[in-house]
C-alpha cells in the first residue's frame, strides 16, 4: 500500500497539475489563434465587362501596388471561365455569389421574358418594395428573383445572423445579387436630376445617417470631373487614332476625342449619369466603399463581415468605346490606382493579414466589330429589328401567320403555343423548322430546340454553356448561336453576352488571410468562387454548389 502522504506523492500531484493547466492554457490559444485567424473581413471586388487580357496587356503599366499587387502576393487563377451563356451582369453576379450557374439561381438574363404576362421583367425588379431615395423605378427592387443563397448568406446564418453583409455598385443588379437574400444593405447609384446612393424598402425604411452624408450634393459633385488622359498620351497602348468613328459619341459632343468636359456633358446625357460614364464613377464607388466600412464599422468585431464592391464604369466605357480604345486603357489605368487605395485602406484599417479578397469579373467583351472589320478580321454587328422581321416573314409565308413566335431575348425564342394549337400544327415540326431557319443566317452558327439540348447525354462545349444557363420557367424554346465576333448591336460601340473565349475569359486573383501566393493555368470557372470562400471561412458547403472548392488556393 503506497502512502499517499509522501512528499514524493505530493510533488507528483502538483506536477500533474500543472501539465494540466499548461495542456488547457495551450488547446485555449490554439482555439484563440484560429478562431483570429480568420479574416476580419471578406472583400469581393467585381470588375464590370474586364476580359483577363486586361491584365496581361497593361501588366507593365500597372504600378506594383493595384493590380499587380494582387497578382504577385495573391493567388492567379489565369485560365478562369463562364461556364454559362449569356454572359451578362445579372446572370454573372449572380453565379460568382452563389456558386451555381442560372441553370439552379434562376437569373438567366438582365431581362427574361414571363409568358403569363406576355413581357420582359428585369432581374431585380420587385414591385412588393418602394424606392429608398432615386424615384420609384430605380428603388422597387429585391434579391427575390434569385433562387438561392449566396456565400454571403451563408456566413450570416452559420454566424447566427451577427455578421454583416454590405454590397456597392453603381449598378442595382450588381449590388444586389451579389449581397444575397439576408444581405443587411445593398446600394446602387440614382444619377439622373439628383445624383445619389440609394436602395430598396426591402433591406430598409430610411437611408442612414452615413448615406445621407455621403449625397451631399457638395460630395457627389466631387465625381464630376474634366475627364483627361492621366498620364502622357506617348505611354499609351495606342491600337487607333484617339478620334475615330468606331465608338459611340456621347451627345453634345461631334468626336470621340479626349477631353471630355463632364459637367458640360450632363445636361444632354441624363445628368449625373454622366459620373457613371466616365472613370470618377469606380472612385466614387471605392469612396463609397470605405464610406460603408466605416459608417458599418465592419470588421469590428470577431465576426467575419462580408463587402462586396462592383465597379460598373468599366462596363458603360468599354461598351461605348470598346477593348482597345484609348478611354478603355485609360480607365483601367485609373482603375488600378483605385484598387490601390482600397488595399492601402485596409491595410490600415484592418491590418495586413486581416481580412481576404477576391476580384474577378461580369463578363468579357467583344472588341468594336467595325474596328475589327478594318483591320481585315471578320466581323459583325446584327441589326435585332431587321432580323426578327425577316423571320416572322418566313414564318407568315411557311405557316400563314405572324404570330408564331410570342417573343426573343438573349438568343432565345419563345413560341406562342396558343397560335400554333390554334393552327392545329405539329410543334415540333414548328420548331424543326425554326430551327433550320435559323441555320441559313450567315451570321449564325447553330440553332438548337432546347428540350433537346436538355435531353442529350452527351454535349459539345458549347451546348454545355447553354444547357448551364437554362432554367425550365425562365427560358425560351429554341436558341442561337452566333458567329465569333458578331454581336446584336448598333453599328459603333460593342457588347458581350456569347460563349467565345472574349466574353467567358476573365481575371481572378484571390489575397489576403489564408491565401497561398502563385498562380494555376489549369482551368477554373466563376462557380469555384463560392465554394472557395466558403471553405476559408470553415463553413458548410451549400448543396446548390455547382463549383469546386479551390482547395491550392487557401493555405
Amino acid at each position: 500500500m503506497p502512502n499517499f502522504d509522501s512528499k514524493f506523492f505530493r510533488k507528483m500531484l502538483r506536477f500533474f497539475c500543472i501539465i494540466c493547466v499548461f495542456l488547457v492554457f495551450n488547446c485555449q490559444s490554439k482555439f484563440l489563434d484560429n478562431n483570429s485567424s480568420k479574416p476580419k473581413i471578406i472583400v469581393g471586388v467585381v470588375v464590370d465587362q474586364m476580359r483577363y487580357d486586361y491584365l496581361t496587356r497593361l501588366e507593365n503599366k500597372f504600378t506594383e501596388y493595384g493590380f499587380n499587387r494582387l497578382i504577385n502576393d495573391g493567388f492567379n487563377c489565369t485560365n478562369n471561365h463562364y461556364n454559362f451563356v449569356p454572359t451578362v451582369t445579372g446572370p454573372g453576379h449572380s453565379s460568382i455569389a452563389t456558386g451555381s450557374t442560372p441553370s439552379v439561381h434562376g437569373i438567366v438574363g438582365n431581362e427574361w421574358y414571363v409568358r403569363n404576362l406576355q413581357k420582359n421583367i428585369y432581374c431585380a425588379t420587385d414591385l412588393n418594395y418602394e424606392n429608398i431615395g432615386g424615384n420609384a423605378y430605380y428603388g422597387k427592387k429585391s434579391p427575390n428573383n434569385l433562387l438561392v443563397t449566396t456565400f454571403a448568406d451563408q456566413n450570416r446564418i452559420q454566424n447566427k445572423m451577427r455578421s454583416k453583409t454590405i454590397s456597392v455598385s453603381i449598378k442595382d443588379r450588381g449590388a444586389i445579387f451579389m449581397g444575397g437574400k439576408n444581405a443587411n444593405a445593398a446600394y446602387w447609384f440614382y444619377g439622373k436630376n439628383k445624383g445619389e446612393w440609394i436602395t430598396s424598402s426591402f433591406y430598409m425604411n430610411e437611408l442612414p445617417s452615413w448615406v445621407k452624408k455621403f449625397n451631399e450634393p457638395e460630395n457627389i459633385s466631387r465625381f464630376l470631373n474634366e475627364w483627361e488622359l492621366l498620364y502622357d498620351l506617348k505611354s499609351y497602348d495606342l491600337k487607333r487614332e484617339d478620334n475615330n468613328d468606331f465608338e459611340i459619341f456621347f451627345k453634345g459632343k461631334n468626336d470621340s476625342s479626349f477631353p471630355y468636359l463632364t459637367k458640360n456633358l450632363m445636361e444632354k446625357n441624363d445628368g449625373f449619369d454622366m459620373i457613371s460614364e466616365t472613370p470618377f464613377g469606380n472612385s466614387m464607388t471605392t469612396d463609397f466603399a470605405i464610406a460603408a466600412i466605416e459608417g458599418e464599422k465592419l470588421g469590428d468585431d470577431e465576426y467575419t463581415d462580408v463587402l462586396t464592391i462592383s465597379y460598373s464604369s468599366t462596363d458603360y466605357i468599354g461598351h461605348n468605346f470598346g477593348v482597345f480604345s484609348l478611354e478603355t486603357e485609360d480607365t483601367y489605368l485609373r482603375l488600378d490606382l483605385e484598387i490601390k487605395r482600397l488595399l492601402d485602406y485596409l491595410d490600415n484599417k484592418m491590418g495586413k493579414n486581416n481580412y481576404s479578397l477576391f476580384l474577378t469579373a461580369d463578363h468579357g467583351a467583344l472588341e468594336v466589330p467595325a474596328y475589327l472589320n478594318s483591320k481585315g478580321v471578320k466581323a459583325a454587328s446584327v441589326n435585332k429589328y431587321k432580323f426578327r422581321k425577316s423571320i416572322i416573314e418566313y414564318l407568315d409565308e411557311t405557316f400563314g401567320s405572324k404570330k408564331i413566335i410570342e417573343h426573343s431575348i438573349n438568343n432565345h425564342i419563345y413560341i406562342n403555343y396558343a397560335e400554333v394549337n390554334s393552327l392545329d400544327l405539329d410543334i415540333d415540326l414548328v420548331k424543326e423548322k425554326i430551327v433550320n431557319h435559323l441555320k441559313t443566317y450567315e451570321f449564325i452558327n447553330s440553332a438548337y430546340s432546347l428540350d433537346k439540348i436538355i435531353s442529350l447525354s452527351k454535349l459539345t462545349g458549347y451546348q454545355e454553356l447553354i444547357k448551364n444557363g437554362y432554367h425550365p420557367e425562365r427560358s425560351g424554346d429554341i436558341v442561337f448561336v452566333l458567329n465569333p465576333n458578331t454581336i446584336i448591336y448598333g453599328d459603333k460601340g460593342t457588347t458581350h453576352g456569347s460563349g467565345y473565349d472574349y466574353d467567358t475569359h476573365v481575371p481572378l486573383l484571390f489575397y489576403g488571410n489564408g491565401i497561398n501566393k502563385g498562380e494555376t493555368r489549369g482551368r477554373t470557372e466563376i462557380t469555384d468562387i463560392a465554394p472557395t470562400i466558403n471553405a476559408l471561412l470553415g463553413l458548410k458547403t451549400s448543396e446548390t454548389y455547382s463549383g469546386k472548392i479551390l482547395d491550392f488556393v487557401i493555405k
